[in-house]
């Protein structure tokens, strides 16, 4: 699903972009979107491969990933080795969803001594996914 050539591109601002690779990208892009609710926002195939996908996080950020390639020796990243954690304001609502859904739990929903409540869960390829509340220390003034 690409961007329609007509449709007008916002700019982003810079951002750190994890990226992962997959034995089934399809599935994969699949599971995150219809299941934990990250947004389709672009999906280039080559041929049976995902070459590129990127998955928007609706609260900010996103993911890219792609087909496994263990013939691209400058960049591959071999699947099931990936963990990321994900900012959400809908910590409690999110986990329900998931655990209705049958989704492996790493670590159950609860309250950190720092402030966050989070959980932990696996994607179908073995990845390691935490959604929490922390969004990180403040930075110091200039």
């Amino acid at each position: 699903m690409n961007t329609a050539p007509n449709q007008q591109k916002q700019p982003r601002d810079p951002a750190v972009w994890p990226t992962l690779q997959a034995h089934d990208a399809i599935a994969l892009i699949d599971f995150l979107v219809n299941t934990v609710g990250f947004l389709r926002t672009a999906v280039h195939r080559d041929r049976d491969r995902v070459a590129h996908a990127q998955l928007d996080w609706p609260e900010g950020g996103g993911v890219m990933l792609g087909s496994y390639a263990p013939d691209t020796k400058n960049w591959c990243l071999e699947p099931c080795t990936f963990g990321a954690y994900v900012v959400t304001d809908h910590v409690d609502a999110l986990y329900e969803r998931l655990t209705a859904a049958g989704v492996r739990v790493l670590r159950p929903i609860e309250d950190q001594p720092y402030g966050s409540r989070e959980f932990a869960i696996a994607d179908p390829e073995g990845n390691k996914w935490s959604f929490g509340t922390y969004r990180g220390e403040p930075r110091p003034a200039d």
